[in-house]
């Protein structure tokens, strides 16, 4: 079997402005932001106590339409529990075992009832016994479209799994970052690992680097909550026959300021970024995000990697520079899965002139269907990596920096 190390990601956003008028500008040229406004950390964060927060659930007895589809989004699905329903890795006999770079290493995938386990094998060169370390699968992480990481309780102790599993190849793999031919459990998973990942963990102690959680207190997948904030104070409103403040309660992204939009989706869609200022799943929508994390600055000249940080791709984009209400919203419908590149080019139509395109006059009507593929192509990630036998191949994400790419680009 193939050795193979993978990783995967999340989704946002597209365009607007003359395609002729946009192309016009020299792509390499510096442009700043529209908001020039740098992190400071001198605004205190606005922070909820988890009182103020209902669930999920709470959001669908009234939102039921629109619940039923954002459950089957990557959002959504981003984190669960471990179960026979969530995990997508087979644990068939002749597909459960992952051989590696280490011919004395191999990994095994059990399943005994209820649960999953990962065994790592180490045998010896000499002929002596076998070494086995085996933990269980107790969260899974990754909605599966390129694949899925698995991470396990040590007491209150949370650690990620090395063997993940790839849709793509349709086998286990080892998990992104780690060497292959190694088997690491020791890596722990910290707060802005799992803030874009779920809707909350209580971490026991403040500091971000610790992996210590109250293991009955946590809520998987991303919730209602972290775009619309607290919904307590809205739920009770709606339940009070006599309330007129139900809808100032809660927070409507749509109402928001395009920055304040923004900030929303580079929670996680920004980077990892360079200094926390506020616990993790700390930040409030509607509040300045520059409050809770500094995401470094937004350097145009810089390269910007395709994995993680749509947010600041799109800023690099002349749509984005010439378009004062561009934001992720213009193009995604977060409470939906949206898969159709044709509908989706449909947004770049509403401002750009096909026309005006050299390709036009080449294919005709048919550049209607598919804006994205060449102003967005997908490119290979210089972060992240898949090893195949020793071959080390880039996986290709979405870019979010709206151009025209050079051949030599989209190599």
């Amino acid at each position: 079997m193939s050795k193979i190390g993978y990783y995967f990601v999340p989704i946002l956003t597209l365009a607007s402005v003359s395609l002729a008028t946009l192309l016009a500008f020299p792509q390499s040229q510096s442009m700043p932001p529209r908001s020039s406004a740098k992190p400071t950390g001198s605004t205190k964060p606005k922070i909820a106590p988890r009182s103020e927060y209902v669930g999920d659930q709470a959001c669908a007895e009234c939102h039921q339409d629109r619940f039923n589809t954002y459950e089957k989004t990557a959002h959504h699905l981003t984190s669960q529990l471990a179960n026979k329903n969530t995990i997508l890795g087979t644990f068939a006999p002749g597909t459960n075992i992952m051989t590696t770079a280490n011919p004395n290493l191999t990994f095994r995938m059990d399943q005994k009832g209820d649960e999953f386990f990962q065994s790592a094998i180490w045998t010896s060169p000499d002929g002596g016994p076998p070494r086995t370390r085996t933990e269980r699968l107790d969260l899974v992480i990754g909605s599966g479209g390129k694949g899925q990481t698995y991470l396990y309780w040590r007491d209150s102790q949370l650690f990620q799994l090395p063997a993940g599993y790839s849709t793509v190849f349709h086998r286990w793999i080892i998990s992104p970052g780690y060497i292959d031919g190694q088997a690491d459990f020791e890596r722990a998973v910290i707060p802005r690992c799992l803030e874009c990942h779920a809707a909350y963990f209580k971490a026991a102690v403040p500091d971000p680097e610790i992996n210590i959680y109250d293991t009955t207190n946590f809520v998987l997948g991303i919730s209602c909550e972290r775009c619309h904030g607290p919904g307590r104070r809205h739920v009770a409103a709606y339940k009070n026959p006599g309330s007129s403040h139900a809808t100032a309660a809660i927070v409507n992204p749509a109402k928001l300021s395009a920055a304040r939009q923004a900030d929303i989706c580079a929670q996680c869609h920004g980077g990892q970024g360079d200094r926390f200022l506020a616990p993790a799943f700390s930040y409030i929508p509607g509040q300045p995000l520059q409050n809770y994390i500094d995401l470094g600055p937004l350097d145009s000249a810089k390269d910007v990697d395709v994995h993680g940080k749509q947010g600041k791709l799109l800023m690099k984009s002349k749509c984005y520079q010439m378009s004062p209400n561009l934001n992720c919203s213009t193009c995604h419908d977060v409470h939906q899965q949206q898969r159709d590149l044709a509908v989706m080019s449909q947004h770049c139509l509403a401002c750009h002139k096909v026309e005006s395109s050299p390709t036009h006059a080449k294919i005709g009507e048919r550049i209607n269907q598919n804006c994205i593929d060449c102003h967005m192509p997908k490119l290979g990630s210089k972060v992240v990596y898949i090893d195949i036998n020793g071959q080390r191949i880039r996986p290709k994400f979405r870019s979010h920096w709206i151009k025209a790419y050079s051949p030599e680009e989209l190599q």
